[in-house]
């Protein structure tokens, strides 16, 4: 995730606020979990190296922000779960935008079933016109975020980006008409510019795709039945609760609710590369696709992070020098993470609200050094 400033930060946690309940250790308040000791023989997580980043994570609230929950599991199995003050394991935390990472996933099964392709130009009415640039823009571009497309998702004052215009503003009825509309000013594929409205139009085309000419009833209807039948289900991601605009359009860039089990589950369909319980959900050539870094910026895949270097000025999204290169995660605006690591067999997740400038690199270096540590 890109990094908004302070401005978004205080208008967008005016707006939302979420679920709470008891603080809690899963599986009973107080209970730790039990785990395969380390090489060291001492008991997880015991370890220096571990429980250190976990205390400050939860402890150190003016260096790290606020920890919400910390979920660790280990070849899917649940070997550490955590909830701050006032949350719990029944508490449904906003995603931001891990839920861009859920959209590509969505994508990716039409996809699979032949009803998009990945290389053709995207489905979009409004760059249908003769000579219109637009009408080059494929998938592929839409999720490496290079499309070419007007969109400023950072900027001081921060109601003049698109981000807010489009998520509080004048243009919250039909955030897609919105993203679609701005002009191309680069040739699509040449430029990376990381955009929430760029999601919003792919949420668009799962809509139109599921429901051709349906009113904002009958997407929204389409959308929900197609999520609950494809990712909800098979998953167990009983909790996931995307949000709609009045249009009928997924908000598909930022604004889903889930628990922490439920974004770990996620996670765990990532790191099966597309199968859950013997189940093949997502073609493993789709997750490869996510996995593989852009020509227009080796961090970020097909809507999601990588563990790798990124072009020079770019602000760090995970640990390129010090993680495993196979490494991945979905990030969302302060400080949500779903970070998987499959040669560790690892599925991290953390919730909670760390600022920008100063919070979040704290917070994702405790997170690095936890996962060192295990």
């Amino acid at each position: 995730m890109r990094p908004m400033n302070r401005k978004i930060i205080a208008v967008a946690s005016g707006v939302l606020a979420f679920g709470v309940g008891a603080a809690m250790l899963w599986p009973g308040a107080g209970a730790t979990v039990a785990a395969p000791a380390p090489p060291s023989g001492a008991s997880w997580p015991e370890v220096a190296s571990v429980k250190a980043p976990i205390t400050a994570l939860f402890d150190d609230r003016e260096a790290m922000g606020e920890t919400r929950a910390l979920l660790v599991l280990r070849d899917g199995k649940v070997i550490y779960e955590r909830y701050g003050p006032g949350f719990n394991a029944d508490s449904k935390l906003i995603s931001w935008s891990m839920a861009k990472s859920i959209t590509a996933a969505l994508i990716g099964f039409l996809v699979a079933d032949g009803r998009l392709a990945l290389d053709a130009p995207a489905p979009v009415a409004a760059w249908q016109r003769s000579g219109d640039p637009r009408g080059n823009i494929t998938l592929r571009h839409l999720l490496h975020m290079s499309a070419g497309l007007e969109h400023v998702e950072v900027v001081d004052p921060a109601w003049e980006g698109d981000t807010v215009a489009m998520l509080f503003g004048a243009e919250a009825r039909d955030m897609a008409g919105f993203a679609e509309a701005k002009p191309a000013v680069a040739k699509a594929g040449e430029q990376y510019n990381y955009s929430s409205a760029t999601s919003v139009i792919l949420a668009d085309i799962l809509a139109d795709t599921l429901a051709p000419g349906g009113d904002a009833a009958a997407r929204r209807d389409a959308v929900l039945e197609f999520i609950r039948g494809r990712l909800i289900e098979p998953t167990g991601m009983t909790s996931l609760t995307p949000e709609f605009d009045a249009a009928g359009t997924m908000i598909g860039g930022s604004i889903m609710h889930a628990t922490a089990r439920d974004y770990a589950r996620f996670g765990e369909l990532l790191r099966g590369k597309g199968m859950v319980d013997g189940q093949r959900l997502l073609p493993q050539s789709w997750i490869d696709f996510m996995r593989t870094p852009s020509a227009t910026d080796g961090g970020y895949g097909g809507h999601i992070w990588l563990n790798r270097a990124r072009p020079a000025g770019s602000d760090a999204a995970l640990w390129p020098q010090s993680g495993p290169n196979d490494l991945f995660a979905c990030i969302g605006h302060q400080g949500q993470f779903i970070i998987v690591s499959p040669s560790q067999r690892l599925t991290v997740v953390r919730l909670g609200i760390s600022r920008d400038g100063d919070q979040l690199p704290n917070a994702r270096d405790k997170l690095r050094a936890m996962m060192a540590g295990l």
